[in-house]
């Protein structure tokens, strides 16, 4: 954290350090059993017989999001736990964010492609959870930070104007269904036109595709994977075409299949970090992850998906910017710390990779923060407890702001962490 940090808060919490319960989402997308990165942080403190190999283990929660709530091991919620405790949070986050958590921590274990959708900004929220509660659960936008635990990969953004215009002469299925008036158009524009004109043309076509009927659909699908297949014997199919094939042996007939030649196609290396901002499309693909978002369940879908897809507000609401995603490594704070800090307020994120037999401090900060142990096992310490406490893989802590963390590496291999904060 940059500049001094103010003392702290007369009210001190009652305890230093929280270890936490935290849930588990079982999402049809997620890798099953032990394959799944979720699950074995998971069962590393159950008490049961390990993860069911049928069972889908999609997602890790570690936060105060009541469609998950994570809770203290002996005192209840941590929700609950800290509206008692406010100082906990530190007394400018209270304030901001209304004595809850500001941020939502998860890991993801992606086997199946993630649907395409869009988080609304704050005001598109509170209008869209008004309208329909039951689908949009909470009033609040949700920015979010992946960062890449194993090989992540993600659709982002639109491709630039150059790359549609190829799609649009190549792929002669989306061509049909964007129809002649509206690709001639944006084949035609150019950026000198401006950015809007850029942006009304790709909006056009983009909603034209999307909106398009079930059997025409389901018509261009099988014919561009007949095309595809056959091409395939006398040419190398392109990355994005080798993705279409994969995309639809997972959703057969899906307007989401053909929707991914209009995006940004990126896979990010361990260690490697991009973030989303509101009304920008994505879709995580396979992989594991480290996610980070403001305290949000908010997700308009319009493809790959069999929930429930709202078309009409995902094509109003996306911006059409055409920008390659900023892609984060961490930039380092001190020695095995790299910090991830994305333009939101809601959160940072820390990835600590500590050798054997050496020892971290993490200075005290003004918010709170919640740590989890990704790999190996040592010990933590907090403020001026004389005895540290054991820590291994699958362990979450709650820890409240300023208060001075230590953590030492105890086992034969490199004791990873993550730390999300405000």
């Amino acid at each position: 954290m940059a500049g001094p940090t103010p003392p702290p808060p007369e009210e001190e919490p009652s305890s230093p350090s929280l270890r936490l319960r935290c849930a588990v989402q079982h999402y049809e997308w997620g890798r099953r059993g032990e394959a799944s990165l979720v699950a074995r942080l998971s069962d590393a403190n159950a008490d049961d017989h390990g993860p069911d190999p049928a069972r889908p283990y999609a997602e890790l929660w570690m936060g105060t999001h009541p469609s998950a709530p994570s809770s203290l091991l002996a005192d209840g919620l941590l929700r609950d736990w800290l509206a008692r405790h406010p100082a906990a949070l530190g007394p400018a986050v209270a304030a901001r964010w209304g004595g809850d958590l500001p941020f939502l921590f998860k890991v993801l274990s992606v086997a199946k492609a993630l649907s395409i959708q869009a988080h609304p900004d704050k005001d598109l929220a509170e209008v869209l959870h008004a309208l329909r509660p039951a689908t949009y659960k909470d009033g609040n936008h949700k920015p979010e930070m992946a960062i890449a635990v194993t090989e992540f990969r993600v659709l982002c953004g639109f491709a630039g104007i150059q790359e549609l215009k190829d799609v649009l002469r190549t792929v002669p299925e989306v061509e049909n269904l964007v129809g002649p008036e509206d690709a001639a158009k944006l084949l035609s524009v150019k950026e000198y036109h401006g950015v809007n004109e850029v942006k009304s043309c790709l909006r056009s076509a983009f909603t034209k595709l999307m909106t398009a009927s079930k059997e025409a659909v389901s018509e261009a699908i099988t014919k561009l994977i007949f095309r595809l297949n056959a091409e395939s014997k006398v040419r190398t199919l392109t990355e994005k075409e080798n993705l279409v094939l994969s995309l639809e042996k997972q959703y057969p007939e899906d307007v989401g299949v053909l929707s991914a030649f209009f995006f940004n196609y990126i896979k990010l290396s361990p260690g490697e970090a991009l973030y989303i901002g509101a009304n920008e499309p994505h879709a995580y693909l396979s992989g594991e992850c480290i996610e980070c978002m403001a305290t949000s369940d908010n997700v308009v879908r319009a493809g790959l998906t069999p929930k429930y897809r709202d078309v009409q507000t995902l094509c109003s609401m996306l911006t059409y910017k055409q920008v390659f995603p900023e892609i984060l490594r961490g930039v380092p704070v001190q020695p095995y710390v790299r910090r991830y800090t994305p333009p939101f307020d809601e959160f940072e994120v820390d990835c600590c990779s500590l050798p054997p037999g050496e020892l971290v401090v993490i200075s005290p900060v003004p918010g709170p923060s919640v740590y989890l142990v990704m790999a190996g096992e040592g010990e933590i310490q907090v403020d001026s407890m004389p005895n540290g406490e054991k820590s291994k893989q699958g362990d979450v802590f709650f820890v409240p702001a300023y208060t001075e963390v230590k953590f030492s590496a105890s086992g034969p291999e490199c004791m990873q962490l993550y730390r999300a904060g405000c």
